[in-house]
């Protein structure tokens, strides 16, 4: 009989890198908010419980109840029995929002109940991700098989298709992660590629005169066939089919480039267009759709390599940026510490991820590998987006800096999602 193996405890089973990296956001952020807030909301004496630093530090006790809640209460296996069922009661949630939600910054994507506004969509990733893996883990899963690829299609589409529905671009664009998630399970790169491809092309379509988007795909296509004619088998049947995938991939092309201009006019709303026409540089507003990106460049560059100090940036304290304390955090932390507090910021998100996806890489359990890389996936493309478009060089599409931007739903869910991995980590470290 092998003897069993002696439990390592919570001090030795627990990943506390991941638990200080967490700490240490949640404070930069209280930090951040606090500053934004003086100008926002206007400075005043002793603490103020209705400021939004006061009820960002709520949600924060909140989120450390739900942390120590999951980590130590629920065992981890419940993941992944409830996450089918909790997958479909979000869904339905995103689908009522459509209906009886509030409308604010042209999302109507927030329920209201009374002083506090919940985003359904910030839990529909962390059912998304619980969801994918516990599909993926499932005996017989088969990445390359037609029926497996169109099952994860179904997990990802439904709710990115009603996010779209609710014209929330911001948290559909974070749906893109799952993209690496697959890779790394074994998708072809020829789907990334072809993901980039689309990006590309749709961007040329909208900046430029058609005939420039039909040469990139003329371009791509060519590069396509060449790198594909030098590798496959020399028979006439993988020749013969070389030719009809390239065939097809051209027509599918051309039908997607002349649908861009279509696309853009009639599927994204105005506020949508124009802020994505200011990014382009096919209009400049500087004091309409670009004024938020140009306050906020300005708040960042004047901050130079080490920053004003705490409380001492203009462009924060006299409250020059909008929505300085949710989308646009991040320029606080460039006027007020500069280029060393930015770099500091991110390389701790950078430490907070690459620790993420170790775990994962280390982890026995397939679920919690695949769960590991849909969380840090989730986290590089808030980062990415948010730290982007502060800087003039992603669109404006409303998304938080985890951790960071001010918001109850948004602390709650990320910590949520978070300390789920934890737990998993937990259970995976718990034995020799």
């Amino acid at each position: 009989m092998t003897p069993l193996r002696s439990d390592r405890g919570v001090v030795r089973s627990l990943d506390w890198a991941l638990i200080v990296s967490w700490l240490l956001l949640v404070l930069t952020g209280v930090v951040c908010i606090y500053s934004a807030s003086q100008g926002a909301e206007g400075g005043g004496e002793g603490f103020n419980p209705a400021a939004r630093y006061a009820k960002q530090l709520m949600w924060i006790g909140i989120s450390m109840g739900a942390a120590l809640f999951i980590t130590f209460v629920i065992k981890p296996h419940v993941w992944e029995v409830l996450c089918t069922p909790a997958y479909i009661m979000v869904a339905v949630l995103l689908v009522a929002v459509i209906v009886l939600g509030s409308e604010i910054n042209g999302s109507k994507s927030w329920f209201r109940l009374g002083p506090v506004a919940f985003q359904p969509s910030e839990l529909s990733k962390i059912t998304t991700s619980l969801v994918l893996a516990h599909y993926m883990r499932t005996p017989g899963f088969k990445i390359t098989r037609i029926k497996d690829i169109l099952a994860l299609a179904a997990i990802v589409g439904i709710p990115a298709a009603i996010i779209l529905a609710q014209g929330e671009t911001g948290t559909l664009l974070v749906y893109l992660s799952y993209a690496f998630v697959l890779y790394r399970e074994g998708l072809s790169g020829w789907w990334l590629a072809l993901l980039g491809a689309a990006i590309v092309l749709f961007v040329a379509a909208i900046r430029w005169p058609l005939w420039v988007a039909g040469v990139l795909l003329a371009m791509m296509l060519l590069g396509y066939f060449l790198y594909c004619h030098a590798h496959v088998s020399r028979s006439f049947v993988a020749k013969r089919n070389l030719w009809i995938v390239t065939a097809l991939l051209a027509v599918s092309g051309v039908v997607y480039v002349l649908s861009t201009n279509f696309i853009f006019n009639n599927v994204l709303r105005p506020h949508q267009r124009s802020r994505i026409e200011v990014l382009l540089g096919i209009t400049e507003d500087k004091m309409g759709a670009g004024y938020n990106v140009n306050q906020s460049m300005i708040a960042i560059g004047s901050g130079g390599f080490s920053g004003k100090g705490f409380l001492q940036g203009t462009q924060t304290s006299y409250g020059f940026v909008p929505e300085q304390c949710t989308d646009f955090i991040f320029c606080t932390v460039g006027e007020e510490f500069g280029f060393l507090g930015c770099s500091a910021l991110i390389l701790l998100f950078a430490f907070l991820i690459w620790r993420i996806l170790h775990d994962a890489e280390e982890s026995r359990e397939p679920f919690t590998r695949i769960y590991g890389y849909c969380l840090a996936g989730c986290f590089f493309m808030h980062l990415m987006i948010n730290v982007g478009m502060t800087i003039g060089l992603m669109p404006v599409i409303g998304i938080p800096l985890p951790f960071i931007s001010y918001g109850g739903s948004s602390m709650l869910s990320f910590t949520v999602m978070l300390f789920i991995f934890v737990a998993l980590v937990r259970r995976d470290r718990k034995y020799f």
